[in-house]
């Protein structure tokens, strides 16, 4: 079986669609699961702040840089920022989990249409 052009885009697009966001999302919840967990019980917010830090960091328009300040309120100002950063993250990480089911549900549909069509013929 030869795979095209568009066979290559489509599996390119799938595993930058769902593969990879689904398995950033697990790999960064196990990492972050046993500091979240306190007697026994996780703590749901922490987990996605934690794993949200990744995904928002790298977006925020808005950095405050600490100058002026003493070790304790650079280090304030400093988790104030991965704070803002895990907040943005953890929106866009469900998003894009959302995104990530709405593509998978589409590529099943699409291609249990495509044998039904297959089988007609």
């Amino acid at each position: 079986m030869i795979c095209t052009e568009v066979d290559e885009m489509r599996i390119s697009e799938f595993l930058g669609k769902v593969i990879f966001p689904v398995g950033a999302a697990i790999f960064l919840a196990a990492l972050f699961y046993p500091v979240c967990v306190d007697n026994g019980v996780c703590d749901y917010l922490k987990l996605w702040i934690l794993t949200g830090i990744p995904f928002g960091v790298h977006r925020m328009f808005v950095w405050v840089i600490p100058k002026g300040f003493d070790i304790g309120g650079t280090i304030g100002v400093l988790v104030m920022n991965l704070l803002a950063g895990g907040v943005i993250g953890g929106v866009i990480l469900i998003w894009r989990l959302v995104l990530a089911a709405f593509y998978l549900i589409k590529g099943i549909g699409s291609g249990i249409l495509w044998l039904a069509g297959k089988r007609a013929v």
